[in-house]
């Protein structure tokens, strides 16, 4: 798990060509949403050591933000091969964000 925002982001080309699981987590460090979501996150992610996870930071301007519709943060977008399979704005638990890991597995098989 990423632990800050990364300031650069990259193109949204570049992330629609990553290949197997991907999460990109749109926030900001300032967030106080985004501060409460990081435990469950944290919790999440244990069981899924080798996901690929974008931490981007999001506002005003920013297009890969913009690309994905991100209207409020955090947003979590859960890819496979570039494809979005699943979203999560502000999740109030970590089973949520579980459940999302849980349908970019089936979605290997």
């Amino acid at each position: 798990m990423n632990s800050s925002y990364a300031t650069g982001e990259p193109s949204r080309a570049e992330v629609d060509a990553l290949s197997g699981p991907t999460l990109v987590e749109f926030g900001t460090a300032w967030c106080g949403f985004c501060k409460a979501a990081q435990p469950l996150l944290a919790e999440a992610l244990v069981d899924a050591p080798s996901l690929r996870h974008l931490k981007i930071e999001d506002g005003s301007g920013r297009a890969l933000g913009r690309s994905f519709k991100v209207k409020l943060w955090p947003t979590f977008i859960f890819m496979r091969d570039g494809q979005e399979l699943g979203r999560l704005v502000r999740p109030g638990s970590a089973e949520l964000i579980r459940q999302e890991l849980a349908r970019l597995e089936l979605a290997a098989s």
